[in-house]
């Protein structure tokens, strides 16, 4: 499933947690490419994941409890 992250509402979002929680979720889980990707989503900007069919449920929990805007592209 791909997913476009389009932002975050949190007052005092944490980049460590976002940068973690898209490194778990993600079918390519780097680290820096996270933590580059969290940078990005932070500035303002959309960011396009995939996400492995099977972790689909969680990951979209786990991005609402960080107060992630998402949308569902396929």
């Amino acid at each position: 499933m791909k997913l476009n992250l389009l932002s975050c509402d949190a007052q005092r979002p944490d980049k460590r947690a976002i940068a973690k929680c898209i490194t778990e979720i993600s079918s390519n889980g780097n680290e820096s490419l996270s933590n580059e990707l969290t940078a990005i989503l932070l500035e303002g900007d959309a960011v396009d994941i995939e996400v492995d069919d099977k972790n689909s449920g969680s990951a979209l929990r786990a991005l609402r409890k960080l107060s992630i805007d998402y949308e569902i592209l396929e």
